[in-house]
């Protein structure tokens, strides 16, 4: 009876990691992220910005009531438009670089209600050129060029506005499956074991 036990319990911790296993694996599926490198300028992220956003990026969650629109800086909004161009050209070559600006994450950057797309299916915009004036961020010193949206420094998405917090929010950590895989296969090779 009792080896009947612990054999149910040893195969019922294999199913646990085979379980385990698989759901990490589809997690990560192949799926990356196209974010902005944190060694741009904000001319040239800003520059970016307006060219993905004018090649059919999805820019609408990046407006004042849009899901995305905090942290307001031009490295977070650049990250979106930029991933929202890479998935809806379907992650091919040469579309994550935005001239340097860009770099290719395994990891999701979404956070908290703004969900980063994973696909073309997911990634909102158009496979057309957008005619809509480029986006301008507020946290981009100004140029000798006036913005789209106003003059000066109070042109951008939100005049005069700066991000009232920092910027602290973190993706969710893989880690987790991860380690809920090792501590179930520990328990399999000592169930093996004894």
């Amino acid at each position: 009876m009792a080896a009947a036990v612990s054999v149910s319990v040893c195969l019922m911790l294999l199913s646990i990691v085979i379980v385990t296993k698989n759901a990490v694996a589809q997690g990560q599926g192949g799926a990356s992220w196209c974010v902005a490198r944190s060694d741009a300028s904000n001319e040239a992220l800003q520059t970016a910005l307006d060219y993905a956003c004018g090649s059919g990026a999805d820019c609408l969650p990046l407006q004042p009531e849009g899901l995305c629109f905090l942290p307001n800086t031009i490295q977070a909004h650049a990250s979106y438009a930029f991933n929202s161009f890479f998935q809806l050209k379907a992650r091919a070559p040469g579309s994550c670089d935005f001239a340097g600006t860009a770099t290719i994450a395994q990891s999701d950057p979404s956070y908290g209600s703004c969900v980063y797309p994973s696909s073309a299916s997911s990634a909102g915009g158009s496979n057309t050129p957008n005619t809509t004036p480029p986006m301008n961020n507020p946290n981009v010193p100004s140029s000798t060029t006036t913005p789209i949206y106003g003059g000066g420094n109070t042109g951008g998405l939100t005049p005069g506005m700066n991000t009232p917090f920092p910027d602290s929010s973190r993706a969710p950590s893989e880690a987790i499956p991860t380690w809920f895989s090792v501590f179930f296969s520990s328990l399999l090779i000592l169930c093996i074991i004894s």
